[in-house]
């Protein structure tokens, strides 16, 4: 499986489904950059031609976010259900 993270601007990546008005749920991406790499436009629609030059179109993230670090839980693994809450969140406002 081919990963976001392959990207080398990107250090971690997470995707997960959030609510949408026509579909019910779609995918979202969202990555901890690189400390030297400034989150951009273009960069977003980089990383969403790389994904969909990989995956079918049903699979890859609508829109990519960038985040300064991903959540994490204690053990280090990552923490979906915080970051999807946050995004429920804004969906709801």
């Amino acid at each position: 499986m081919y990963s976001i993270s392959l990207v080398h601007t990107v250090l971690d990546a997470a995707v997960f489904g959030v609510p949408n008005a026509d579909l019910g749920e779609e995918v979202k991406a969202v990555v901890q950059l690189a400390a030297s790499v400034p989150a951009s436009k273009d960069l977003e629609e980089r990383l969403l031609r790389f994904r969909a030059s990989r995956l079918s179109q049903y699979k890859c993230p609508r829109s990519i976010d960038s985040v300064a670090e991903l959540p994490r839980h204690e053990n280090g693994k990552l923490d979906k259900k915080q970051l999807r809450e946050a995004y429920l969140t804004r969906a709801g406002d």
